[in-house]
């Protein structure tokens, strides 16, 4: 059975949102995984920790399997730390998004992150050979390639994870542009991104909406919805369907996509509603028909 994930929080939200949004993800969501933790600054992890136990006892108790996130961008001192000190874990699983992770987890059992750049049947086996169980590929890959990096790590008895909605996890930067586009450093930046819990817009010079910017991240500024593809993604032997927080009803989401899954809900209607969920951001699929990634083709109808 195709599982359903929620990836890791990608923004500053406060305290009381990731409460309430985690109990909502515990109580009412049908997803059969989470993974937890800080992958883009290393200063917002201290905000996340006293949390975080009481997070992952609530989701395991809902039946959810949790996972462990660790950081995209290592460079400091603490940001090593943080990463060893995950990596240290028997329990729960860690998903390693950085190379500073994997010289820390030593050849034990991990998952490869989407920062990982696990691109082509070479890198990915590997990284099998460096332990990894599981990989989810960079949401920029086209289909084809998709089919063939899915082959290779199944052959070699990995779960395969794909993003399927939300921004797409474009780049990170030493620099952070949140902070430098409010005249603040980044280690002066006073947490100014969460002012943007969905990511702060940038705009082009003629006030077109381009991109996002998270931080040191930088995403698409439209959603990936690949709820369309479901079915060809699953044909594929993708095991694992990726959900990224937004500032969205994401149990809504997650219902849509797994009643697409289950076949209880007709395809075209679920998009729509998808849609409407989303309603003032655009959805986008190019990066999965081998265009650019901001585009949204349509599907030919069945013959």
């Amino acid at each position: 059975m195709t599982k359903l994930t929620l990836g890791p929080i990608a923004y500053h939200w406060s305290a009381e949102a990731r409460r309430d949004f985690y109990a909502r993800i515990a109580d009412e969501a049908p997803v059969d995984e989470v993974y937890l933790g800080e992958v883009i600054c290393s200063k917002r992890a201290p905000f996340r920790e006293a949390d975080l136990p009481a997070t992952i006892e609530r989701l395991e108790a809902a039946g959810k399997t949790v996972i462990l996130s660790t950081l995209a961008e290592v460079m400091l001192k603490r940001e090593r730390k943080a990463t060893a000190d995950i990596a240290a874990m028997d329990a729960p699983e860690i998903e390693i998004n950085n190379a500073a992770g994997l010289y820390e987890r030593g050849q034990q059992p991990h998952r490869i992150g989407p920062f990982m750049n696990a691109y082509n049947e070479a890198t990915i086996a590997w990284m099998a050979g460096q332990g990894a169980t599981h990989v989810c590929l960079p949401a920029e890959l086209p289909a084809e390639a998709i089919a063939v990096a899915t082959g290779a790590a199944r052959a070699l008895g990995l779960g395969v994870e794909m993003q399927v909605f939300g921004r797409a996890p474009l780049a990170v930067s030493a620099r952070c542009y949140h902070a430098r586009a409010h005249g603040r450093t980044k280690d002066n930046c006073q947490f100014v991104c969460e002012e943007d819990p969905d990511g702060m817009p940038l705009r082009t010079r003629d006030n077109r909406p381009v991109l996002r910017v998270n931080g040191i991240q930088t995403q698409s500024e439209s959603y990936v919805d690949l709820l369309p593809e479901t079915a060809q993604i699953v044909a594929a032997g993708v095991t694992h369907l990726r959900l990224m927080p937004q500032a969205v009803d994401m149990v809504g989401v997650a219902r849509l996509f797994r009643a697409v899954l289950d076949g209880t809900l007709a395809v075209a209607e679920a998009d729509a509603r998808l849609a409407a969920l989303c309603e003032g951001t655009g959805l986008s699929n190019g990066f999965y028909h081998g265009a650019a990634g901001y585009r949204r083709i349509a599907l030919a109808a069945p013959a």
